[in-house]
């Protein structure tokens, strides 16, 4: 299953390290690291490569306020009786509580809301070398730089999707400066497959609302695997 073409043990060695392997694949990889130096080598450099991406997402303790609006908004409950059961009348009210409880639950898994799928993409140079991290969140996208350069003086860099089907790419925005962005929910709905690219453009973005300049990264949102 290793493979033995750099370029594919390289793109084996990201995925393993995104977490986008399924869990046989997973299993496959985690085995032959301890005897596969190119393969170890490589996890290693995907890893050093995407550690910043953890400061994008720090630990959020949850407010002061919080569990004085959970207790408030339980109200006040009634002292609860407890009655003795009989032996026969307490098999009978386990099975009846039982069978509310898996009714409840599945009612709970039936009207909550599908969570939507995790996707996510590495967006490439001309050269295949990784450029972008772009992670689909809450209906938007966040990037993230995996090699921050600098853009070319005078010109920006503008962010486009095409959606699967579509004849011509939307623009998302400029690209700021930092090595970081979001496109925040509405502009597009992302979707497995939608192409994902950067152009360069002059000062202000296309003049025309269609990529003008050249395509610096590009690459194609696929599911999590897993997720």
């Amino acid at each position: 299953m290793i493979p033995s073409d750099s370029e594919a043990l390289d793109a084996l060695a990201a995925e393993h390290v995104l977490g986008t392997l399924d869990a046989r694949e997973a299993r496959e990889v985690s085995r032959a690291l301890p005897t596969h130096p190119a393969l170890r080598e490589a996890v290693a450099a995907w890893e050093a490569r995407l550690a910043p991406l953890a400061d994008l997402a720090p630990p959020q303790a949850p407010p002061p306020e919080l569990w004085g609006r959970i207790e408030a908004s339980l109200g006040a409950r009634p002292e609860a009786v407890v009655t003795p059961l009989r032996p026969g009348r307490l098999w009978k009210a386990w099975s009846l509580g039982s069978t509310a409880l898996a009714a409840g639950l599945a009612a709970f898994i039936l009207l909550r809301p599908a969570e939507e799928p995790r996707m996510m993409t590495v967006l490439l140079t001309s050269g295949d070398q990784p450029a972008w991290l772009v992670e689909a969140e809450r209906g938007g996208l966040r990037l993230a730089s995996l090699n921050p350069r600098p853009v070319e003086p005078g010109r920006v860099q503008q962010l486009w999707a095409l959606p699967p089907g579509a004849t011509a790419p939307v623009s998302l925005g400029l690209i700021p400066e930092g090595g970081q962005a979001s496109v925040a929910p509405g502009l597009v709905r992302p979707e497995p497959g939608m192409l994902i690219e950067i152009t360069l453009e002059p000062p202000g973005g296309s003049p025309t609302g269609r990529p003008t300049g050249p395509i610096l990264f590009i690459g194609r949102l696929a599911p999590v695997r897993g997720s």
